[in-house]
């Protein structure tokens, strides 16, 4: 069965079976390798990717649900000015230190955003909820958004 859809906007063709899992085709056949395996299950958001725009977990999103859509990863965004902004704030504001938690907490933060330019603090902390950090305690995470979220609104 073909399916077809976009990740980081090239037009994919997979031939598989459709409740494969995206994860393992993201970085298996794709070779994405921003988009984390950690829990497997849905729990922790070390797999989040944007879907037609809304964050969903690969870890537990087949194949087939993504048939005609548009999938993106951090390297999808890469080149947008909100990365940029985020990518700097989170580096400023001491977010990241294992870093396995950052692609799916820049994706929650990036779509927030994109949805929600001027966010409160309970916006951020709900955004980010779905993802698990175990090394900075998460204060510096919402900083570091709150930071972007004012320099993304003079764009």
């Amino acid at each position: 069965m073909k399916i077809r859809f976009k990740l980081n906007n090239k037009d994919i063709e997979y031939c598989g079976p459709p409740m494969a899992r995206l994860i393992d085709f993201i970085r298996d056949t794709m070779g994405v390798t921003s988009c984390k395996i950690g829990c497997g299950e849905g729990e922790c958001g070390a797999c989040s990717v944007l879907i037609d725009g809304r964050l969903a977990l690969a870890c537990i999103t087949p194949v087939g649900q993504v048939r005609n859509k548009s999938v993106l990863t951090v390297e999808g965004i890469r080149d947008t000015r909100e990365f940029s902004i985020l990518k700097r704030s989170f580096e400023e504001h001491g977010s990241v230190q294992c870093g396995f938690c950052i692609p799916g907490m820049i994706l929650a933060a990036y779509s927030l955003l994109k949805s929600t330019p001027n966010p409160r603090e309970e916006e951020i902390r709900e955004a980010i909820s779905g993802n698990l950090c175990r090394c900075t305690g998460y204060l510096s995470i919402i900083e570091a958004i709150k930071s972007a979220a004012r320099e993304v609104e003079k764009l």
